[in-house]
């Protein structure tokens, strides 16, 4: 017999939080190459995904699969090392289901970290990129099937799927910094593959200045849960279809390490401020 969704949220919640007595406030996800903000966190516990009941365990490049919760900026955060994605072969109830716990453990706000092709001319690899909307081109949704009315409501609002006062906060905390950061549409797709030039024709002609394959099924479910959710995406590579170079994901991973001190400064100060 199949565990129920609120059951499997309730196993996992209650494993973690028999090994730490802190209850978060913030939830972050650290994407690919970014998972650096980890070793801020002050007065941490560390927990394998694998160890946490019905958690996924992470296979992608640069995702280290650890939870950690403790202190950073004076706020009690829970951070995911590393992310799921579909292309790995979870479905996406599976990909958000972190969220699901995260949110049972106390927090309210969640900060969305990921690496992205930019399809905006005006983006260079290593900028950063606050996601002030997203457009989802799964082919699918975490909250298909039944729903539970205690975890959210059916048809949940998305007509602001990121909190607009923490996206001028965090721009105007760019500027004070001296970070080059831009706004713009995210566009979530499955891969494993990049696009073709007409694909990114096509992504950029709907709207999308960035595409990458994760964060959007975790941002529906965090809005589905009631949670605020800020973006915030690396630009590993320029998608313009003109000039279009074959992609290295070892290229990729590089410019996010390269960029990583900026989005972990800017993320630390972004949390001390909420």
């Amino acid at each position: 017999m199949k565990i129920s969704l609120r059951n499997r949220i309730k196993e996992a919640k209650e494993f973690v939080q028999k090994r730490t007595k802190l209850k978060p406030n913030i939830g972050i996800i650290l994407g690919t190459g970014l998972g650096a903000l980890a070793g801020e966190i002050k007065n941490k516990s560390k927990l394998a995904y694998k160890d946490i009941p019905h958690f996924p365990v992470s296979t992608a490049p640069g995702h280290q699969g650890n939870l950690f919760l403790g202190m950073l900026g004076g706020k009690k955060v829970v951070a995911m090392q590393g992310r799921f994605h579909s292309y790995e072969g979870y479905t996406l109830e599976e990909i958000a289901f972190p969220i699901r716990v995260m949110r049972q453990m106390g927090i309210n706000l969640l900060i969305e970290s990921n690496a992205a092709g930019g399809m905006n001319p005006n983006f260079r690899a290593g900028d950063l990129m606050i996601i002030t909307d997203h457009i989802n081109l799964t082919g699918s949704n975490p909250l298909i099937g039944p729903n539970d009315d205690s975890l959210g409501a059916r048809f949940p609002d998305m007509s602001e799927p990121y909190d607009e006062g923490l996206i001028e906060l965090t721009e105007d905390i760019a500027i004070q910094e001296r970070i080059r950061i831009h706004r713009g549409v995210y566009v979530g797709v499955t891969g494993p593959n990049f696009e073709t030039r007409a694909e990114y024709r096509f992504l950029r002609l709907i709207g999308a200045d960035a595409v990458g394959m994760s964060t959007v099924p975790e941002v529906i479910v965090a809005r589905h849960a009631g949670l605020k959710v800020l973006g915030i995406s690396c630009i590993t590579d320029e998608c313009i279809p003109d000039r279009l170079n074959p992609l290295d994901l070892r290229y990729m991973i590089r410019v996010a390490k390269e960029a990583e001190p900026k989005i972990t400064r800017l993320v630390k100060k972004v949390v001390e401020r909420i």
